[in-house]
Order: C-alpha cells, then structure tokens, then sequence
C-alpha cells in the first residue's frame, strides 16, 4: 500500500506541474496560441491524462502475452533462421501468413475490404484503446490536389479538418504533395489498404493536441519543411503556423495513437515525432530506411511534461540506410518489442533525461564499424547519472559484435504478474517483422 501512495502521489505531482506548465508551451515552441488552440491544449492534457497509465509494466506485459501465445502456435509453421534478412530476398507469394498478433487480428481474412474496420480492435501496446474512425462514416480521398485554407472535398485535406470521427479511404492509388503541413482533428483513421497511396514531396502530418488516431498502410517519404502561414485546421478555424521542420509524422501532445504498417524514408527532420507530453502511443509493423535521426521522444530536456510519455514500439524493421534514433527517449517509458534492428551507422537506442528503456526480444546487427558497436547512448550525462536509469535487455540477440550496456537496478523486473508469457527472442524477430512496411492488399484476397 504504501508503494502505491507513493506512486499515486508522484503522479498526482507530475499532473499538477504540468498544468501550471500548460500556458506557455507553446509559446516556447511557436507564436502564442490563440484561443482555439488553447481550448485544444486543455482538452488534450486532459486526455493525455486518462491514456496514462501508471502502472505502464501491465502494458508490456500484456504485449508480451500476446507475441508468446501467438508465437507458441506460429512456431512449427516457419523455419526460422539468423542471417540478415534472408526472408526477404524473395517476395513471399505462398498462402496469407500471418506473423505476429496485430496481423493475426486482420491480415489473413480476404474479407478485409468488407469489413475495414475491424482493423480498429487490433492495436497492442500502450496505443491499444485506439479506434480512430471507427465509429464514424466511410470518407473516400478521389483528389490529390490541396488547398490549404479552402480544401475541397475529396482531397485528404478535406477529410482530417472534419469534426466528426472518420474512417479515411482511398480511390485509387496516388501521390500526394502537401503544401503545407496536414493538420489531421480527433477520431481518424488513414487506411491505404488497397491502393499506393504516398504522401511525399512535399510537407507531413501533424497530430497536435489530438486524440485517436490511427495511421495505417502508407509510403511517407521525401518529407520537406513547409513555410508556415494561414492553415486550416478544422471547419471552423484557420490559424497561423510557424514553418514546419521537415518531419514525416509528428505528435505534439498526442494520445491514443497508433502508426501501423508505414513505410518511411528521407524526411527533412524526423521520420516520426512524439513531443510535448504525446502517450499512449504504438508504432508497429513498419519499415523505416534511409535517414538519420530516425525517431524522436521527446525533444528538450526542460520539458517535464514528457514523464508522461508511454511508448510502445514492435515488430518495425529498422533497416537500410538508417543512422541513428531508433528511438532517441527523453523522461517517459519505452517499451521496445521484437524489433529487427538490421543496420546502423551511430547507434540504435539512445536518450536522456532517466526514461525507462525495456527492450525486449529485439535482433540487434551492429555495422562494421568497431567504434559503433554499441546499441545504447546516453546523451550527454556521466556515468554516475545515468546508471540508476532503467535501461533492460531482455531477450535480446546481439550479432556482430553488438552490445546493450544496462544500467538501473539489475533485478529490475518487467514481469508484473505470475505466470506471464515473455516477449518472444531475439533469434524469431526475423520471422515476426517478415511483412513489415506497407502491404499490397487486392479486395476479396488476403494482404
């Protein structure tokens, strides 16, 4: 009891900084808000609030449970093997195999198309109360053009400044080159399954201050830096923005968000954002190449609020061409899941600021070079700080020299309950990420 009270009161702390806080984040980020977007604030901290969980070790441990009794019936159906990538030589052309829990939810059902939004009860992790558009109207995206003030109906545009909840769709595969950034409201869902769909050459997707989001089956690539100005936000607001940076999703004070079966590459900042206090967050299923500050958690060490940050990441194939961030973590908690860690030139997980890293069951390939060998960096803190941090390895298969240096208390525990099914090793990720990235998905077949 008293190591609940404890809990319960370090929380209760947390949440009242952060209140006083809320005024003026913005205004350390960008212009004053205006009172749309303070209303915004205020009701997004107050989600925020409900998706933490404080207790975040019931969250890996129900995702744990999940990949070890899928996995315990997928095992004798796939010959698994430690090369690199060696399953993805050849494009798979054999019956529907679903590998890992998300996928089995939805993937191998030729019906998919039918019933699309069955995908909305598969998320895992601490995005799993995500539904996005669930309970809204299909919405169907038949022009690629974008007007950023007076969007016309049928662009995609058009379709995330809606108020009520959508389930966006795609006519035909397509490019899309957004003028300026996509300001994307609350209860939505972008589902690119059954068509190309990209969002490249031009800026990215903003989720600020929104709740229940889900981003499914598209290219994000070739993301520039937008020039700000007058953007509508919603059907009733136009507001002034600063120049975005260049990144290919970003969360400012996000919850319930879930990214799944993206591929991404060469963006003018991050590939995938989560700043300001964003939780409740999964990203899963994806395939990220070809950049260098692949994923970032945080931003400024200043900003507190971001002990609120809960972040699942799983089954991603992190791969080609990447430098390092995979994540980069400020404050929050980390749970890094089965994950194939292929290629690096820096390092692979890194942070600051005390967050808790579990990373479990995850493939680590270090690069040839010896000075990086290394899969963790502490960002500009001394030893004597950083090792009471929690960072865990668990499961975790090194090759190449890769190493995780651990710090915290080494009878640190994940495990919240008896008898609980641990994520799935190092050596079965290969298997569990085969499909990662976008998939081509054709009505009445299986993805």
């Amino acid at each position: 009891m008293a190591t609940l009270n404890k809990r319960f009161f370090q929380v209760l702390f947390f949440f009242m900084a952060f209140a006083v806080l809320l005024p003026a984040l913005h205004a350390e980020d960008g212009p004053e808000m205006d009172e749309y977007w303070k209303k915004r604030a205020e009701i997004a901290f107050e989600k925020a609030q409900n998706a933490y969980n404080p207790n975040p070790e019931e969250v890996t441990e129900s995702v744990n449970q999940k990949v070890g009794k899928f996995m315990t019936g997928f095992i004798n159906k796939v010959q698994h093997n430690t090369t690199r990538r060696q399953l993805m030589k050849k494009k798979y052309k054999g019956p529907c195999m679903a590998t890992n829990p998300i996928d089995q939810c939805w993937r191998c059902d030729p019906n998919w198309g039918k019933y699309r939004k069955r995908l909305a009860d598969c998320a895992i992790g601490f995005g799993r109360n995500t539904i996005g558009g669930k309970k809204g109207r299909f919405y169907i995206v038949n022009d690629t053009s974008d007007d950023i003030v007076n969007p016309k109906p049928g662009t995609l545009r058009y379709g995330v400044i809606q108020k009520k909840p959508l389930w966006i769709v795609f006519a035909r595969s397509m490019i899309i080159r957004l003028k300026e950034e996509l300001m994307v409201t609350c209860d939505k869902t972008i589902d690119g399954r059954g068509s190309n769909v990209h969002i490249a050459y031009g800026a990215g997707i903003t989720l600020q201050y929104v709740q229940n989001v889900i981003i499914h089956n598209i290219h994000v690539h070739d993301i520039v830096a937008g020039e700000g100005g007058m953007i509508r936000d919603s059907v009733d607001h136009v507001g002034f923005r600063t120049p975005s940076d260049g990144d290919g999703i970003s969360m400012f004070g996000a919850s319930n968000i879930w990214i799944d079966h993206v591929s991404m590459y060469r963006c003018g900042d991050g590939l995938i954002d989560a700043i300001m206090g964003s939780t409740g967050v999964t990203i899963s299923n994806s395939h990220f190449t070809n950049h260098n500050e692949v994923m970032l958690f945080g931003a400024n060490d200043k900003h507190n609020q971001d002990k609120l940050m809960q972040i699942t990441v799983a089954f991603n194939h992190f791969g080609k061409g990447l430098v390092q961030r995979m994540p980069r973590c400020r404050h929050g908690f980390f749970h890094v899941v089965n994950n194939d860690y292929t290629h690096w030139l820096m390092y692979a997980i890194g942070g600051s600021m005390n967050p808790t890293i579990i990373s479990q069951g995850n493939r680590f390939i270090a690069p040839p070079n010896g000075n990086a060998k290394e899969v963790t960096k502490r960002e500009n803190y001394p030893e004597s700080e950083w090792r009471h941090w929690t960072w865990r390895s668990e499961g975790d298969l090194m090759m190449n020299g890769a190493f995780f240096v651990q710090s915290g208390n080494p009878n640190f525990d994940s495990k919240s309950k008896e008898g609980m099914i641990t994520a799935k090793p190092g050596h079965m990720v290969t298997s569990i990420t085969r499909f990662a990235g976008t998939l081509r998905c054709k009505k009445g077949y299986s993805c």
